[in-house]
């Protein structure tokens, strides 16, 4: 019997890279040693040749592969196939994957099994294998609910009898009311001043004691802890029983998708990233798992970046959701040994994301649950880069106010060029506006308004100009457009 161990320092937690290998059979299991939330992985892999690479990762671990050759008669010849025993430790963490197997089994009462379901045109319009978990459609409309059940079950029955408290402006506090009303938990929920009102009225209908207070929900926060110092406060997005419920996700994509080569998650306050981060590595260790952020709000980023949370808000963003200035230290702490990369979106990406799900897929999300999407359509920083691959794209939210709905369609829709504004200068005359709109008419462009200033002018008296907001099918028409009136004589300025 013939050995090959190998000892490697900040080596891969979650993964190793055989070269030139034909892997045959792979499976891993984790264990928790003395109780302590330890995570161990073991891969048994037949490979031809003793070319092997850990893969680098920015942690500290230890790495032994052991390599012994078949003793069955077909693999009795020198060149015989060796089988690779992987172990790798990983370093105590306050999550392990025995919690999120068993908050799995927990909350299956009272979780939907959302669809995780391929989009063809996604798939076309992006170059790869397009796959949406659909968590959106979670009875209160987000993921939350996952890490909220699993919470509220794992309370003592004092606990239970006493309630709870929470600090959110929306998801968290509707998924804790909502299974605090199933399970018979009073719950608290402290929203900011600013929460939307149909959300402070979904909680208060659930049964939930709605206060608000603050205009943030730093404030709300520190309200609730304060006044509140007896109840038990649940944090949306770092305790581990938030993390481990969230990392069920995980498992639901790898068994609903075997497939997958590629998960897409938003980042807010790096709980979902961490739970299902852990939960992916854990089973599937060459999948790669991408944190997604908005660049106004990109506190994951500016946490690798000091190596430590620290507040990484620099204004509002439309996906409010993950709004949140500085991620959680347990989700960091988790989420930092296994996700793979992270990526930043423009608003206009998040606003295109959106437009994009409703006419492609007839799906409603929020600013945050199209967050992930929005890296990988044409002009998003992973576009491009996974062609042919299976993605899968977290639909994490799909909590949207109607009025909020109609602003980013027409903002998706600016993005797309298929929502036009310009001014041009017509004649003062009766008829010279007239004559514009039939000319955009003849081109096939739709006025969506359109509105005259005669005072700003100073050129010509007879002349005035003309602020148009139109509609075209594209970038080629819009371009079409300008060219024709133009051609016709009209200046065209102040074009977006």
């Amino acid at each position: 019997m013939r050995f090959l161990t190998n000892t490697i320092t900040k080596a891969s937690i979650s993964r190793c890279i055989i070269v030139n290998s034909s892997v045959q059979s792979t499976s891993f299991r984790s264990h928790a040693r003395n109780g302590a939330p330890l995570s161990l992985f073991r891969a048994t892999t037949a490979w031809p040749s003793s070319t092997f690479k850990p893969a680098a990762y920015p942690s500290s671990a230890s790495v032994t592969t052991a390599a012994t050759a078949s003793p069955t008669p077909a693999q009795k010849t020198a060149e015989s196939k060796p089988t690779v025993d992987v172990t790798v430790k990983v370093p105590s963490l306050p999550v392990s994957f025995e919690d999120i197997s068993r908050a799995l089994y927990r909350i299956q009462s009272g979780i939907k099994r959302t669809h995780c379901d391929m989009s063809k045109f996604l798939s076309e319009l992006c170059g790869c294998n397009i796959y949406l978990k659909k968590d959106f459609t979670q009875f209160t409309g987000s993921f939350k609910e996952r890490g909220g059940r699993n919470s509220l079950m794992l309370l003592s029955p004092e606990a239970k009898k006493q309630g709870v408290i929470t600090a959110s402006a929306g998801n968290h506090a509707l998924a804790l009311a909502w299974h605090g009303k199933d399970l018979n938990i009073p719950v608290i929920c402290v929203m900011p001043t600013t929460a939307p009102l149909a959300k402070v009225d979904k909680c208060r209908k659930f049964g939930a004691n709605v206060i608000l207070h603050g205009e943030h929900i730093g404030e709300a926060k520190q309200f609730a802890q304060k006044e509140y110092p007896a109840l038990k406060y649940i944090n949306g997005y770092d305790d581990p029983e938030i993390i481990a419920g969230a990392g069920t996700m995980g498992i639901e994509i790898l068994e609903q998708t075997p497939n997958v080569e590629v998960i897409l998650v938003p980042v807010g306050g790096a709980g979902l990233i961490a739970g299902v981060s852990l939960a992916v590595k854990t089973i599937r260790p060459d999948v790669q798992v991408i944190g997604v952020e908005p660049e106004n709000v990109a506190s994951y980023a500016a946490a690798l970046k000091a190596g430590k949370p620290v507040n990484g808000f620099k204004e509002a963003t439309l996906a409010d959701g993950l709004a949140v200035p500085v991620v959680g230290p347990t989700s960091f702490e988790v989420a930092r040994h296994f996700v793979d990369d992270t990526c930043t979106v423009s608003e206009k990406m998040i606003a295109l994301a959106m437009l994009r799900l409703i006419e492609m897929d007839k799906l409603v999300v929020e600013g945050g649950g199209a967050a992930a999407l929005a890296a990988i359509l044409p002009g998003g920083p992973l576009f491009g880069k996974y062609n042919g691959k299976n993605v899968c794209v977290l639909l994490c939210g799909g909590n949207i106010d109607t009025s909020v709905l109609g602003r980013v369609i027409d903002r998706g829709l600016a993005a797309d060029h298929r929502l036009i504004r310009f001014s041009a200068t017509v004649s003062d005359r009766p008829g010279g506006i007239a004559k514009l709109a039939r000319d955009m008419a003849d081109l096939g462009v739709s006025v969506k308004d359109i509105y005259h200033e005669r005072a700003w002018l100073h050129s010509r008296v007879d002349q005035v100009i003309v602020k148009c907001v139109v509609e075209t099918t594209g970038l080629a028409h819009s371009e079409k457009m300008f060219a024709a009136l133009k051609e016709k004589g009209y200046p065209i300025s102040e074009r977006d």
